[in-house]
């Protein structure tokens, strides 16, 4: 799962893989929350350092007009959103690019646990380099 045209491959390949585990012992159909604290207990097994429910300003032209949470913040560079849908859309990859952009992180998952099959898109921040 290392790509090395991906930053912080490596990494997001252990969340992958931890992410993998959850959806192999739960399987689909659980709310977000409890994936995500399964998730928590996997990453924490190999020891990958996290903050869950992780607040982060939404800045608009310099001024913080608000605030969100994103699901989990891994060592500080990488942002995880979880959701636990039949399928992902669109406004839902949106979500992610517009959650990464906010926090200025380079890179960034979205992990669907809701459907048959785990469900994992990396993102990437195009206004970072």
């Amino acid at each position: 799962m290392i790509k090395e045209q991906y930053p912080h491959s490596e990494l997001t390949g252990k969340v992958i893989g931890c992410a993998m585990e959850v959806h192999r012992v739960l399987g689909q159909g659980f709310q977000e929350v409890i994936y995500q604290r399964a998730l928590a207990i996997e990453m924490s097994k190999l020891n990958i350092g996290f903050s869950r429910e992780h607040k982060m300003n939404i800045p608009y032209k310099g001024e913080n007009i608000g605030t969100r949470r994103v699901d989990f913040l891994v060592e500080g560079q990488i942002m995880v959103e979880i959701k636990a849908m039949v399928q992902l859309e669109d406004v839902h990859l949106a979500q992610a690019i517009n959650y990464l952009e906010a926090s200025g992180l380079k890179i960034g998952l979205l992990i669907n646990f809701g459907a048959a099959s785990l469900q994992f898109k990396r993102v990437m921040n195009s206004r970072k380099r």
